[in-house]
């Protein structure tokens, strides 16, 4: 795609129907923003402090330093002249930006509404991006959006602003509704792919998504990292990885309705599920490292702020240390 960003008429066409779409989001965007900033926004306000820089990590053209290449280090940025001389390959590392665009990838599929507790996948997701679309642009940085339900179903180019992120959540709720009324298995692979053709410049690229997906979605993730900085926020229930004992109970799948009445009284079928829900996780945190991404992983139980503070800390000590990018994920 050679030329994505829109001409000026055709944002200032756009800029009016972001004030007739923030008319509507006046109502459960704007109390849910509100919440968010009372709650969790003011909370980090007062820890995050210097921890702020690193949630998003710019692309700077002022040379800072050199050092050893590491795996996953964008091979654009190794120095030649110095690789000949030390015999050793080194890149270059850059002051960063304090201005760039954000990207939310956002999976809401019919799984993310799934939730055993007071909160579904769905409300972590859309407290996630209002929090953090909030921080990011109360600093000057733009913030956009990919919304995916069955297919790619919104773009939201990168804007700042409060209005812009009633927008961004007005969006997501509009899709929590349509979402009841769409079926089929989420195919991650293809909102991945959409994703590079349609961010032109680098970014810090948040994937929200539960992960749950046909399969084939790895390879386009490792290709994002190729030119963007890349989150994955994986949203998880406790109720997927362990079966209480409830007796004898319908389990139901959320994207293709299949339905099959299951005994958890049983502990062989209770262990049998714990195990390859194990297993699924450590494939999953497995694909994760291999694509070179950083991963927060959010449960419906987690307290938001706690989770983005760890989160943050972790990004600082892997920017002061140099280290490559991770092989864990972080846990909230």
């Amino acid at each position: 795609m050679k030329s994505w960003w829109p001409s000026k008429r055709a944002r200032a066409a756009n800029d009016a129907q972001l004030v007739a779409a923030a008319a509507p989001a006046a109502g459960a965007a704007e109390r849910l923003l509100s919440r968010l900033e009372w709650t969790v926004i003011r909370r980090l306000d007062g820890l995050l402090q210097g921890n702020y820089r690193t949630l998003m990590r710019g692309a700077g053209l002022d040379l800072a330093d050199l050092r050893e290449y590491q795996l996953h280090d964008d091979v654009r940025h190794i120095d030649w002249n110095v690789t000949a001389r030390l015999q050793t390959p080194h890149v270059r590392v850059f002051t960063e930006d304090r201005e760039m665009a954000a990207w939310f990838v956002l999976d809401l599929s019919r799984s993310v509404d799934f939730g055993s507790g007071v909160k579904a996948k769905r409300e972590i997701s859309t407290g996630f991006v209002g929090v953090l679309a909030r921080l990011l642009t109360r600093h000057g940085n733009r913030v956009g959006a990919l919304v995916y339900g069955n297919d790619l179903e919104a773009v939201i180019p990168p804007r700042s602003g409060r209005q812009h992120v009633l927008h961004l959540l007005h969006s997501m709720e509009r899709r929590a509704v349509e979402s009841k009324a769409s079926q089929g298995m989420t195919r991650l692979a293809d909102l991945l792919k959409s994703a590079a053709a349609l961010m032109p410049r680098r970014s810090t690229v948040f994937v929200v998504s539960d992960f749950l997906s046909e399969p084939g979605w790895e390879k386009p993730l490792a290709q994002l990292t190729q030119r963007h900085e890349v989150v994955a926020v994986r949203l998880f229930d406790p109720l997927e990885l362990e079966l209480p004992d409830l007796g004898l109970v319908p389990l139901r799948d959320a994207e293709t309705d299949e339905q099959l009445w299951v005994d958890t009284h049983d502990p062989g079928f209770r262990k049998r599920f714990a195990r390859i829900a194990a297993e699924r996780e450590e494939a999953l945190r497995t694909a994760l490292a291999k694509a070179g991404v950083d991963a927060l992983e959010l449960s419906t139980d987690d307290d938001l702020a706690a989770a983005i503070l760890r989160f943050a800390d972790l990004r600082k000590r892997r920017v002061r240390t140099g280290s490559a990018r991770p092989s864990t994920a972080v846990a909230a």
